[in-house]
């Protein structure tokens, strides 16, 4: 599981910048699904499985720790990821 990469594929999935807070991915979200409920459009469902699980990803990440998602606040949340990635090249 390569966190980082996870995170930022919320992240642009959303479209939301690296440097966030609570409020601001919850407004996006909203945004997103107005435009994209199935019930809109039955054609849109995939895309928003995408937002919900990018959502359900980020708020989870923003509970638990801190409001950035750069690459150095992963690392120190999550530091068994790098030492993890020395041994599955």
């Amino acid at each position: 599981m390569d966190v980082e990469a996870d995170i930022h594929h919320a992240l642009n999935a959303l479209d939301l910048p690296m440097l966030v807070t609570k409020s601001d991915i919850k407004k996006r979200y909203r945004q997103l699904a107005r435009a994209h409920h199935p019930d809109l459009n039955e054609k849109q469902g995939e895309k928003m499985e995408q937002i919900n699980e990018a959502y359900a990803l980020l708020m989870a990440y923003i509970e638990s720790f801190r409001y950035t998602f750069d690459t150095d606040e992963i690392a120190k949340q999550h530091p068994g990821a790098e030492h993890a990635k020395k041994f599955n090249p």
